[in-house]
């Protein structure tokens, strides 16, 4: 089964059966660790960021059993996120390098780069506990299949359409807040919150790619590129909080001073490219592309 809503099965169905795949696919993840535990960790989040989104697009009609499953999924992906994290700044200090101006920015951030990857070693060699958060996350995760047997909606067509015009006016309506933040601000929380919003959407599209695939498709190719910039701007906020933090990170003088120009040479662009992005990706007013979203449905679910 694939991660998308099919407008001719009964609601409650479809939805349990589309969140118990996530769910599913998460405890098979971790307990095989096919690539190895961290390679694990990143594949479950993964899993457990389209099952929130999932849970979002019916709030309206679900508010208890959402709140107490966020929480649930929240508290899941956070138990697994140190070494993750570790590994994203790594990441990110390659895309810095990559892109650096000149063979002594290319050098310094060579440096960060290695000193970045000796932490995250550090990190992941002293987390002795990660099997036993491994197992609790799967304990989590067949709760959460418990809780979501006994989940149920109105099945009924306008009844269906109406909870995912709701979620989508939703969605659209909190995406549209933190683009306005943004425009108005340069600060990393800012962002970070459009990036959650634009996640979000990008989840949506691909739940209801069967009403309108190809447009849907399209959607989801541009929300993803927003998304992945959004992505890279918060790696550098969060790299430039644990180099204040812990300056060594970042070598001598020489090296942070090549480090903060990387930074803020890309932040400057990543936000201009974000915001050209968003204002691609939310171009329809909230009341509007809702009402294109019911109406989809309708046509989809006759």
């Amino acid at each position: 089964m694939t991660y998308a809503f099919q407008p001719g099965r009964p609601f409650s169905e479809d939805f349990r059966a589309i969140a118990a795949e996530q769910l599913s696919q998460a405890v098979t993840t971790l307990e095989e660790q096919r690539d190895g535990v961290h390679e694990a960790i990143h594949d479950a989040r993964k899993n457990f960021k389209r099952l929130r989104a999932l849970y979002q697009l019916v709030a309206a009609d679900a508010p208890l059993f959402q709140k107490q499953e966020n929480g649930r999924i929240r508290d899941m992906a956070r138990s697994l996120s140190t070494m993750r994290d570790a590994a994203a700044l790594v990441e990110n200090a390659h895309y810095l390098k990559a892109a650096a101006c000149n063979e002594d920015e290319e050098r310094a951030l060579t440096h960060v780069c290695e000193r970045l990857t000796t932490r995250r070693d550090r990190i992941a060699e002293s987390a002795t506990d990660i099997e036993d958060r491994v197992a609790g996350t799967i304990v989590r995760c067949e709760q959460a299949l418990q809780a979501l047997s006994h989940v149920t909606f109105d099945d009924r067509r306008r009844r269906t359409a109406d909870r995912l015009t709701k979620g989508w006016r939703r969605t659209l309506k909190r995406a549209k807040r933190a683009r306005q933040a943004c425009d108005a601000t340069a600060e990393a929380a800012a962002f970070h919150e459009l990036r959650k919003r634009s996640q979000d959407y990008r989840m949506h599209l691909g739940l209801m790619r069967a009403v309108w695939p190809s447009a849907m498709q399209a959607k989801r190719t541009e929300a993803k590129a927003l998304v992945d910039t959004l992505g890279h701007l918060n790696d550098l906020a969060v790299m430039t909080q644990l180099i204040n933090e812990d300056p060594g990170l970042a070598g001598n003088s020489q090296d942070q001073a090549h480090l903060i120009a990387a930074v803020i040479d890309r932040q400057g662009s990543l936000r201009k490219d974000a915001l050209d992005l968003a204002a691609l990706v939310f171009q329809e007013e909230p009341d509007d592309e809702s009402r294109t979203i019911r109406l989809l449905w309708l046509d989809a679910a006759r």
